[in-house]
């Protein structure tokens, strides 16, 4: 007989689900029928929430959940990824129709009682638009359909991208409501708070009106939950204390990756069960330590100007105006002499060269990684990101 393989570690937010569930079918005391926008930093188990925990808690009340992540395939335009996610569930739901299709040599399969569309055009210029493709999913899935795009940030870095977020607020508003509720839910997740907030704050962008909302980090409960977990597969003697474990996990940013291999490291240790704890916490402070000091090494290579400009950048978060007379002023001061507007643009783009910092295709900016903006505030005393 084998033995069992082992099992792996679940945590699931079950509560936090059922309210974002609630928000999106407008059946909750907070509406967001119109979207709903999380942040979270990376590694802090957003990915795993929204695909496990909230999909699983829409499929249960009968909404087809369509998951693209616009990371998935960096060198591809986002709005290409888009079309394909709702390609897949086209083809998913009608499986049976398109499969014959494809074995009869065609690439067009009827999709309901009024529409009929060549599935690989979805999203091309003479190609049926993302309203339609959108509503053959609802019309095909008997129900409401969620569209989960992770890190929709990335859909505003080229226009072809950027276009899409503004047809698929179109879809939303074109399929509208009916008695059971709105017909497609939109979540929108993002890694970095300021670059998502740039889908809903402008008037010329997508979704303005809409609100980001901070996704809870894993709390106690979750590194409590892990610990008895781990020291159950662990010898009795070789096991991790529950206080030790949650002031590593707070120390590593609340990051469930980072904390796994901390907890790794630390009990294949030779050091033994009694410096479990003093090596879990060293070990998690060195890592930070060692992160902070990448960001050092990197602002110190910047000319005057350039650390202007991230500064000023982390000061205002999503309120950055590179080339305002306040910007340039606080340039100059930052700088020591006076600086043009063409000035700030060369140094702009040497730090986008340098990946520190990012530019939507229609010239809104932001810090490339939000841990540099937290290590600026903190390290230079800045206050917290404010619009100025």
């Amino acid at each position: 007989m084998e033995a069992a393989s082992p099992q792996p570690f679940v945590f699931r937010r079950p509560a936090l689900a059922r309210g974002y569930a609630d928000a999106l079918l407008g059946v909750g005391p907070f509406d967001r029928t119109s979207g709903l926008f999380l942040a979270a930093p990376r590694r802090t188990g957003k990915t795993t929430f929204v695909k496990n925990d909230l999909g699983d808690e829409l499929r249960a009340r009968g909404v087809e959940v369509v998951y693209v992540d616009l990371w998935a395939d960096r060198q591809r335009d986002p709005a290409a990824l888009i079309a394909d996610a709702i390609r897949g569930a086209l083809r998913t739901l009608d499986g049976s129709v398109v499969r014959a299709a494809r074995r009869a040599g065609l690439t067009k399969a009827g999709l309901g009682s009024w529409v009929s569309f060549d599935l690989d055009q979805i999203g091309a210029p003479d190609g049926p638009t993302l309203t339609d493709a959108l509503r053959a999913v609802t019309e095909r899935a008997g129900g409401p359909v969620a569209l989960i795009i992770d890190e929709a940030q990335h859909a505003l870095t080229t226009e072809a991208g950027a276009d899409a977020m503004f047809a698929l607020k179109a879809a939303r508003d074109a399929l509208g409501a009916t008695d059971k509720g709105r017909r497609l839910l939109l979540v929108m997740t993002g890694s970095h708070r300021d670059k998502l907030a740039h889908l809903v704050l402008r008037r010329d962008q997508p979704f303005f009106g809409g609100e980001v909302s901070d996704l809870p980090r894993l709390g106690r409960d979750f590194s409590d939950a892990y610990t008895a977990w781990l020291n159950a597969r662990l010898a009795e003697g070789n096991r991790f204390e529950p206080n030790g474990v949650w002031a590593a996990f707070t120390a590593l940013g609340q990051r469930p990756e980072l904390l796994r291999r901390e907890l790794e490291r630390a009990a294949l240790s030779e050091a033994g069960a009694p410096a479990l704890q003093v090596a879990l916490a060293d070990g998690a402070r060195a890592l930070r330590e060692r992160i902070w000091e990448e960001f050092d090494g990197e602002f110190g290579g910047l000319s005057p100007l350039q650390q202007a400009i991230l500064l000023r950048i982390a000061e205002t978060a999503e309120g950055f105006a590179p080339f305002s007379s306040a910007s340039l002023a606080a340039y100059a001061e930052r700088n020591g002499a006076p600086v043009s507007a063409s000035e700030a643009q060369a140094a702009i783009e040497v730090l986008r060269g340098r990946n520190l910092v990012w530019k939507s295709a229609r010239g809104s900016y932001a810090l490339e990684d939000q841990e540099l903006g937290e290590w600026l505030r903190a390290r230079t005393a800045l206050p917290p990101g404010r619009n100025q």
